[in-house]
């Protein structure tokens, strides 16, 4: 399973559907991964939301990356042409509804190179081919 920055804040924020994706993390039946992209993407929108400052924002999210056995994956060069053709098809400006930014390309790319499904948040990546860690 790969972790998305959505999945991260709505869980540590305590978001609705917090609990439905503590659930399905807790029973995933693949290594639960994520990558610099995605905490650095949690780390901000933590950062956006909460009265806290950067590093404060990064021990929360490593602390609930330890907590909860989510490694990090490294971006190398498979998942960044993945995230090209992520973009390609589905990226903001494309003639596609999912309109994925730069950090949901390269979560989809890592979930897709390692044959995983994506536990996240939203409407955006329900719109790809993307499977889902919640189905």
């Amino acid at each position: 399973m790969f972790v998305d920055a959505s999945a991260i804040v709505a869980m540590i924020a305590h978001e609705p559907g917090h609990a439905e994706l503590a659930k399905a993390l807790e029973g995933a039946t693949s290594p639960r991964t994520t990558s610099g992209i995605a905490i650095l993407e949690a780390v901000m929108a933590l950062r956006r939301i909460g009265d806290v400052g950067v590093p404060g924002a990064e021990a929360i999210v490593r602390r609930f990356l330890d907590e909860a056995d989510i490694v990090v994956v490294a971006i190398t060069d498979l998942e960044t042409r993945g995230a090209f053709a992520a973009y390609g098809r589905y990226g903001k400006g494309q003639d596609h509804p999912a309109q994925l930014n730069m950090g949901d390309c390269f979560a989809y790319a890592c979930a897709r190179a390692h044959d995983v499904p994506l536990l996240f948040v939203g409407n955006d990546f329900s719109q790809t081919d993307i499977q889902s860690a919640m189905s």
